[in-house]
């Protein structure tokens, strides 16, 4: 018995070079765009090992088959879940109404999107989650892909003060990169394996602010509708993946869109169709409410019912009312 676990461990260990066809030049042309474990081989596609080493489809696929009959990936028991999901973890919104709607706060391993008109707090709760991180884990990176030049570091100064972390600590912490169009925010969201894989980082949020507005920028007019969609689902996949590889929170703001088809309730609707709604786990509608409250209201979670909480936005940042 013990000889076999012996030998199970050994095969879940093994690195790259021991599959099947895979030599110290396919290798190296592997680990540097980021197929370095057993696991981002088994996730890969044919045609994403192709791309990146040159072999053909066959190879590929048997490349694939190797690593995945390595970690031993089919089907799983609902108790193998649960015990999986212990490792999940929680990061405080800073509102306690806030964290109560999505039972604790925003989950790691997951993709959460908050979506609202502007001036609805994404932004804010953005830069607050880059902080909260840092509360209960020093050396927790925050990673913020700035799409509309919406990062103020003077903002999250307040933040840290009000939670008595160190500024400069939790600034260096949050690693910060402008993207300038669709292209470049794609690219950024792959760099993110880097920081874990090979410079070792604790990365714990991912954020991006906001989606879908390079893409609503470059994407003009119903005859791009698809490749929009196509290049969105794939940016999307990409940060699911990481989520899923490495339990990180993905954060991703939205923009949103009025229907003038809409007479009855309310006509907001969020920018990016069903291919944002079916790739994030958590939906969350944010709008204004009376006395410059703000209003969080949860339509999409695999677990947790529709429902509704105030917060309010304050020097400290975001608090209950």
């Amino acid at each position: 018995m013990s000889e076999k676990k012996g030998k199970k461990t050994t095969k879940k260990g093994q690195s790259i070079e021991e599959l099947p066809g895979v030599g110290a030049a396919t290798a190296e042309k592997l680990k540097a765009v980021g197929f370095n474990t057993m696991m981002s081989v088994a996730v890969a596609t044919p045609g994403e090992l192709i791309e990146a080493s040159g072999m053909n489809e066959a190879a590929a696929k048997k490349m694939i088959a190797g690593a995945r009959s390595s970690l031993e990936m089919g089907f799983e028991t609902g108790m193998d879940i649960l015990k999986k999901r212990e490792s999940i973890k929680k990061i405080s919104t800073g509102s306690e109404n806030f964290n109560a709607l999505l039972e604790g706060g925003f989950e790691t391993g997951a993709i959460s999107e908050c979506f609202g008109a502007y001036g609805s707090s994404k932004t804010q709760i953005a830069h607050q989650i880059s902080v909260n991180c840092q509360v209960d884990d020093p050396d927790a990176i925050a990673v913020y892909i700035d799409t509309e030049n919406t990062f103020r570091p003077d903002r999250i100064i307040s933040m840290a003060e009000a939670k008595g972390l160190k500024p400069e600590t939790v600034l260096k912490n949050i690693k910060v990169a402008r993207a300038f169009n669709s292209d470049h925010q794609m690219l950024l969201a792959e760099k993110v394996e880097d920081l874990i894989t090979k410079e070792n980082l604790k990365v714990r949020v991912v954020i991006v602010d906001s989606l879908t507005a390079h893409f609503r920028a470059e994407f003009v007019g119903r005859g791009t509708l698809a490749d929009r969609q196509q290049k969105l689902n794939k940016h999307m996949h990409v940060l699911a993946k990481v989520a899923a590889l490495h339990n990180v929170c993905i954060f991703v703001t939205n923009q949103v869109m009025s229907k003038p088809d809409q007479f009855f309730g309310d006509p907001t609707e969020a920018i990016g169709g069903h291919v944002v709604a079916h790739n994030s786990t958590f939906r969350i509608y944010l709008r204004r409410g009376k006395k410059g409250t703000r209003v969080a209201k949860l339509i999409d979670a695999p677990n947790l019912p529709d429902a509704e909480a105030i917060f309010q936005i304050t020097e400290s940042g975001i608090t209950d009312v």
